[in-house]
């Protein structure tokens, strides 16, 4: 809190005293709790201009190109950092030494398997249904199974339920596409990486012995690393505000993977591979190119500049190294689609159009072309960015239910409908 106050001058001359929260980065806050006591809310549809809670988490400088995890830049982390040592960053606030990384392995490494009674819930959902619809009801289900954690007041509880969530989700990711392909079910493997064991339960069959190749391995890590918060957004926030009732973890993750599942959230990478398959052919690349400029023309190029960010996405430029290396390691260089991206990425970074719009590839981009050439379907891409925003919604989580003060999540409108009426009689209508 800083000493500065706001003033309001109300229509009646009155004049209201807000206070003013200095935030460790980013812009400061003006309180407007007081308000309705004087009568008044306000207005910001989207709440773009709201601060809708107070977090230690991650920091986010859309102007500037920055993205922060506990104070940590991204490109810092994704180089230096598996996802494993994110994860206990984001959950505890500090990155861990050898023994602590250690210790949190094991415990992870305790939690993968599901209830097999769980794995029949599988058998409940058509052949074709779309994995996040069954992500949605196999998460939310684990409530039905761990009884033992499910006291939000009781910290051991909360710390057990965040264990079995980040354990469990990719068992359940991999089972999704495993089931929608009519494949057996791969059990994890404690000898394998995170993201390994997710690939391999994806990919490999009971039937014989193998290993992902590294490469994707890393790739995937890296992945999971830039996906795995992204402070207050759509999702983020519908796991707090459920979670602000009292509702169980596994039910508040997932109300934040049905949110993700909208294709304004969580669809952008899939929309962007969508968009490169329309384009079909490197020779058609001028067409939409003049379409992209076109004011008129409602065609946009998906993958190319950030709702947030108005500089560069930082997550990109780990991404863009990451993509060429997993193109290269699976002989997808001369796909056609994938040939498209990179004529389109090429020219995102000369043209001067998108240049000084500052249009550069985005993270979406990337990701798309990652997931592509490792060969896992447009269906599963949002399912993945679950997986790895798990942590980000569990943190958020934790953090919300530790805080003393805070209170169910109320929103206020503002009401346009009709005054209040009479109910006639139904023969008077």
């Amino acid at each position: 809190m800083t000493d500065k106050t706001a003033k309001l001058t109300l229509p009646n001359g009155e004049t209201l005293e807000l206070e003013m929260y200095a935030p460790t980065l980013g812009n400061d806050v003006i309180n407007v709790a007081s308000l309705v006591k004087n009568g008044l809310f306000t207005y910001d549809p989207g709440f773009m201009s709201t601060a809708s809670c107070e977090s230690k988490i991650t920091f986010i400088d859309g102007g500037k190109g920055v993205l922060l995890y506990r104070g940590y830049p991204i490109d810092q982390l994704a180089e230096n950092c598996d996802f494993m040592e994110v994860c206990y960053l984001l959950l505890n606030g500090e990155l861990p030494n050898v023994d602590e990384k250690q210790a949190f392995l094991d415990r992870i490494n305790n939690h993968t398997m599901l209830n097999e009674q769980l794995t029949h819930f599988f058998n409940g959902f058509r052949r074709d249904a779309h994995p996040m619809a069954i992500m949605v009801g196999v998460v939310g289900a684990l409530s039905a199974f761990y009884h033992d954690s499910l006291d939000i007041n009781n910290e051991s509880h909360r710390v057990k339920s965040a264990f079995r969530l980040l354990a469990k989700v990719p068992t359940i990711a991999a089972m999704c596409y495993r089931y929608t392909i009519g494949k057996p079910f791969v059990y994890p493997r404690n000898e394998m990486s995170y993201a390994e064991n997710f690939l391999n339960q994806m990919f490999s069959m009971p039937s014989h012995d193998g290993k992902p190749d590294p490469v994707l391995v890393k790739a995937m890590d890296k992945i999971f690393t830039l996906h795995a918060d992204h402070e207050q957004n759509c999702s983020t926030s519908t796991v707090r505000l459920a979670g602000s009732s009292g509702a169980n973890p596994f039910a508040c993750i997932s109300s934040g993977i049905a949110s993700l599942w909208g294709p304004a959230h969580g669809g952008a990478n899939e929309a962007c591979l969508r968009m490169l398959h329309e384009i079909g052919d490197v020779s058609r690349i001028p067409e939409y190119i003049t379409k992209a400029k076109d004011k008129n023309d409602p065609f946009r190029l998906m993958g190319f500049g950030h709702r947030v960010y108005k500089n560069f996405d930082p997550r990109a430029k780990v991404m863009r190294d990451s993509a060429h290396e997993v193109l290269e390691a699976t002989g997808k260089n001369n796909d056609p689609i994938l040939k498209v991206a990179m004529e389109l990425e090429r020219i995102a970074l000369e043209d001067p159009y998108f240049v000084e719009k500052k249009l550069y590839p985005n993270v979406d981009f990337y990701s798309g072309i990652i997931l592509s050439a490792i060969g896992i379907p447009m269906n599963m891409f949002t399912v993945i960015f679950a997986l790895a925003r798990t942590v980000g919604w569990v943190s958020h989580w934790t953090e919300m239910i530790a805080e003393p003060t805070q209170k169910i999540g109320r929103p206020r409108q503002l009401y346009t409908g009709e005054k209040q009426r009479d109910v006639e009689d139904i023969g008077k209508r």
